[in-house]
């Protein structure tokens, strides 16, 4: 674990923010090697979310999604049925949109079978990059891009799985959350922290 940086002075950091939720994000958990399924299902579900808006209100609404999804269990998403979703769709702690309240149960269900087929989904995620992060060298913020060959060949893969709400751009997003990639910019300092990080796919994967 690294330690709480973001009451930290004087260091530079790749989002400029002084915002307390965004730059714990940023310090603690935004391109941070994730191998655990359910997290991994929690960020791709609050990408989805988080299209059309912006990060923060996610950050801010964080806890009610995980309470309103059962902390993002996907066997229990799975089990939705149309009273629960009509139940989150009046949810005033999350964002009240059906269709991507809809989305998270049947991605639930494809997340489940991709579970069954590749023994997690975490090992099926981590193939689009080789089983180890992408370490990228971006010097401004402005040189990321929106998609890359990766989040498009992972895009048309959950697509062909009957995934919902997984363009380009957010699994691209996805990517960054989860530390597939590591898009800090060269002078922020978790550029160097991440990595440095050996948490890599390879030896569970091959």
């Amino acid at each position: 674990m690294f330690p709480i940086l973001y009451v930290m002075q004087n260091v530079v950091r790749c989002w400029n923010t002084t915002d307390p939720l965004l730059v714990k994000y940023h310090d603690e958990e935004w391109g941070v090697p994730v191998h655990d399924d359910k997290k991994l299902f929690e960020l791709l579900t609050l990408e989805i979310f988080q299209a059309g808006l912006n990060w923060q209100l996610i950050l801010r609404r964080r806890d009610a999604f995980r309470k309103a999804f059962d902390d993002f269990d996907p066997e229990k998403v799975s089990n939705y049925i149309d009273k629960d979703v009509e139940r989150m769709a009046s949810n005033p702690g999350i964002i009240k949109n059906r269709r991507k309240i809809e989305s998270t149960v049947n991605n639930a269900h494809c997340l489940l079978e991709v579970q069954s087929e590749f023994g997690s989904f975490d090992a099926f995620i981590w193939r689009f990059v080789g089983c180890k992060t992408i370490q990228n060298s971006y010097t401004d913020f402005s040189e990321l891009p929106a998609e890359t060959p990766e989040s498009n060949a992972m895009s048309a893969e959950l697509k062909r799985r009957c995934f919902k709400f997984v363009g380009p751009t957010i699994c691209y997003a996805f990517m960054q959350a989860t530390g597939l990639v590591n898009d800090h910019i060269t002078s922020c300092f978790r550029y160097e922290q991440l990595k440095k990080t050996k948490i890599t796919a390879n030896s569970r994967f091959d």
